[in-house]
């Protein structure tokens, strides 16, 4: 999503993305400034915990694990040639899967999306045109390099046409303090005409959102000057040469690059939909459309009511609850009201168009907050703020709906290394996602009494703190000392650190209280029972009783 400065409360620019990225490296990690000399090694996308291994990003990705092969190393050199100077010294950014935000508050975020054409990597040994470049990999480049969105698509889109673009279609959500652009790209079926690119400027007042299918529509080539416009040098000439283009008619880059959704109908557009609704209920947005090519749902909507960080948390933790598609009610749901829908044999695949011919045998609605998602940030320039507590990136582990966003300070010099560490493959309590899973884990032996009375409250009292805990980190630095970057990192440290101690507490609570499918009160810090009180007993609703055999029960030594 992106919440433009007129269209949030205080005036912020906002930039925020949740990476479904299943069960992969959920890591959060600062990359420091260093020399840019010689050559830059280029990784081919990998999303597998460690998603990559080398010396030359900072102690974090130093793992221990045998160093990652680079694709391509790529001069220094070759990459100032596009963006139009050097820059001796790279910028510091916050990483994920994908490039979060640097030291000079520029900001993206991500996702997936189908297209007709998604080859392998090639580096040059291989028939046909180089592809260096994935969205991930690009987006890093960019953050070392870059201060503004529009040096970020001039670099990003210029690697693209030289050196190529291999794998899924994507979408690059770019801001800086002033403006905000989407960025979408893909590869192309042709030998010269290789791979393509669009950016569309989302306008001041308003918000954008992208849910794994393409959002830029009509794209203006007369826009010479670049007010709303950028794109590849090779559009759109090469969707001629694929023949997904005639020519003639209107250039529709949704069409002319991609089969619209993936998976199943609505998987992406419900999605758009709904967030689009709650922003601005008002537009009476329909959430049925004829097909994945539909026109109805805008570019972007101003909102009825400016939003602040926490609203976006709040669409991020969205199950459509209240609407026909409330995934917390109905037989799929259980008897405790549980929103997760899991992915099995009979399911098309996630993030794969490869399959998308075959008509799926049923499926779920597909929620905002989804079991699978590693994590979700919040990236955030505030105009009135200190310029060394402008930037923030709220960060929140794992799922949406029962994560704890934290803040991390853009200009800050470390980080707390529990958002560093760790495997999803191997419980760790020193790492900061797991203390999330494990509490998410958990809601689902009794999800909608676990989130509504313990986890929600637990939740909203430290997102509180943590505004709190800006607001004095601003009045801190109003005069920042010389040490400011290490002091905004530990304290940083200290604030999420007290968070985590609070999380790992309320999981271990919620495994007690909630033991054997009882309510088992103990004394002491969450509650004070009488002595010698006994478990309540829980069971199970009247409504979902009547809806299994439970009826059917032995009520009698009667045969039947």
């Amino acid at each position: 999503m992106i919440i433009t400065k007129g269209a949030s409360a205080d005036g912020s620019m906002m930039v925020a993305h949740s990476d479904d990225d299943e069960l992969g490296d959920q890591r959060f990690i600062l990359v420091p400034a260093r020399p840019q000399q010689g050559k830059r090694q280029i990784f081919a996308e990998h999303y597998r915990y460690p998603r990559i291994s080398t010396k030359e990003r900072g102690p974090a990705y130093d793992t221990g694990a045998p160093y990652t092969k680079p694709l391509y190393e790529l001069p220094y050199k070759n990459i100032w040639a596009i963006l139009g100077h050097s820059v001796p010294v790279s910028y510091a950014y916050y990483d994920g899967a994908y490039g979060i935000m640097n030291e000079h508050n520029l900001m993206l975020g991500e996702c997936t999306n189908g297209a007709y054409y998604e080859p392998k990597p090639n580096n040059g040994d291989k028939p046909g045109p180089m592809r260096l470049f994935y969205s991930s990999e690009l987006s890093r480049v960019a953050l070392e390099n870059c201060k503004t969105a529009r040096e970020a698509i001039t670099l990003m889109g210029g690697l693209i046409d030289k050196y190529g673009f291999y794998s899924t279609g994507e979408t690059l959500l770019v801001a800086d303090p002033n403006e905000a652009w989407v960025f979408e790209m893909c590869a192309l079926g042709d030998q010269s005409r290789h791979s393509a690119w669009v950016a569309q400027r989302v306008p001041d007042g308003m918000v954008f959102v992208a849910a794994n299918e393409f959002r830029i529509r009509n794209v203006d080539f007369k826009d010479k000057e670049h007010k709303n416009f950028y794109w590849s040098k090779h559009l759109p000439k090469g969707c001629m040469q694929t023949g997904h283009w005639d020519g003639k008619t209107k250039f529709d880059w949704l069409k002319a690059v991609s089969p619209g959704e993936y998976n199943h109908p609505y998987y992406s557009l419900r999605r758009v939909w709904r967030v689009l609704d709650r922003v601005n209920p008002d537009l009476g947005l329909s959430p049925w459309v004829r097909d994945g090519y539909t026109t109805a749902y805008p570019f972007a909507v101003a909102p009825k009511k400016k939003l602040t960080p926490h609203d976006v948390f709040a669409l991020y933790r969205d199950h459509y609850e209240g609407t026909q598609f409330d995934l917390t009610k109905g037989v799929a749901a259980g008897p405790y009201g549980d929103p997760h829908r899991f992915v099995g044999p009979y399911d098309n695949p996630q993030n794969d168009i490869s399959d998308s011919s075959t008509p799926p045998a049923g499926a779920w609605e597909r929620a905002i907050s989804v079991f699978y998602q590693g994590y979700t940030f919040v990236c955030q320039w505030r105009p009135d703020a200190p310029d060394m507590t402008k930037g923030l990136v709220w960060h929140g582990p794992d799922v949406s709906y029962t994560t704890c966003f934290a803040p991390f300070f853009a200009k800050a010099n470390n980080l707390n290394p529990a958002y560093s560490s760790g495997s999803p493959q191997k419980l760790d309590r020193k790492a900061a996602w797991w203390a999330f899973d494990y509490v998410n884990s958990l809601s689902r032996l009794n999800f909608q009494r676990m989130t509504r009375n313990d986890i929600l409250p637990l939740q909203r009292q430290l997102e509180q703190e943590s505004l709190e805990f800006v607001a004095r980190m601003d009045k801190l630095m109003v005069n920042p000392p010389k040490s400011a970057p290490l002091i905004l990192g530990k304290e940083a440290t200290a604030n999420s650190n007290r968070m985590l101690e609070r999380w790992w507490d309320l999981g271990d609570m919620l495994i007690a209280k909630y033991s054997d499918g009882y309510i088992n009160l103990p004394n002491g810090r969450y509650s004070e029972p009488a002595p010698g009180t006994m478990p309540i007993e829980v069971g199970y609703p009247a409504t979902w009783l009547d809806k299994t055999n439970y009826r059917q029960g032995p009520t009698t030594y009667d045969m039947k």
